[in-house]
């Protein structure tokens, strides 16, 4: 059975800025205390990998299911490539008035069973206050980036 999670943030920036921002995977170490690093490959595809438990690293392979410019990005990992089942969305709700951008994220995720059940639910302990953390922390580094290119 599969387990979701949904939470909102409100950034300060244009919804093209903070697009941009998010859609390039690769800037999710800086704001995912957990994600070592991702890399792109073809297709819409990415490979993530991820902090486990006792030093372990995690690792799959991500596929953008779903793109339309500065409103949704839709992903889910690839069967087979990995021992993590996640799939979501994240949302870009542009508030023109007050030049922000409401960022919601839906995650799901399925654990293994066994050994790799174990490394799983290690990484997705709390997935709701995890999630938080991390909208937290990408806020904080989009708007200290847009701040940095205004000066």
């Amino acid at each position: 059975m599969a387990n979701q999670v949904t939470r909102t943030v409100i950034v300060k920036g244009d919804v093209s800025s903070v697009y941009d921002l998010w859609a390039d995977f690769e800037n999710f170490p800086h704001f995912m205390h957990y994600v070592k690093s991702v890399k792109k490959l073809d297709d819409g595809r990415s490979e993530w990998v991820v902090e486990g438990p006792l030093g372990s690293n995690v690792k799959w392979v991500a596929e953008m299911t779903r793109e339309e410019y500065g409103k949704r990005i839709g992903w889910s990992s690839k069967d087979h490539e990995g021992t993590i089942t996640t799939s979501g969305q994240v949302t870009f709700n542009d508030l023109p008035e007050s030049n922000e951008t409401e960022l919601t994220v839906l995650l799901q995720y399925k654990a293994p069973g066994g050994k790799l059940g174990e490394v799983a639910a290690a990484l997705f302990s709390n997935p709701q206050k995890r999630l938080e953390e991390d909208l937290r922390n990408f806020k904080d580094f989009a708007e200290g980036r847009f701040d940095r290119l205004k000066s």
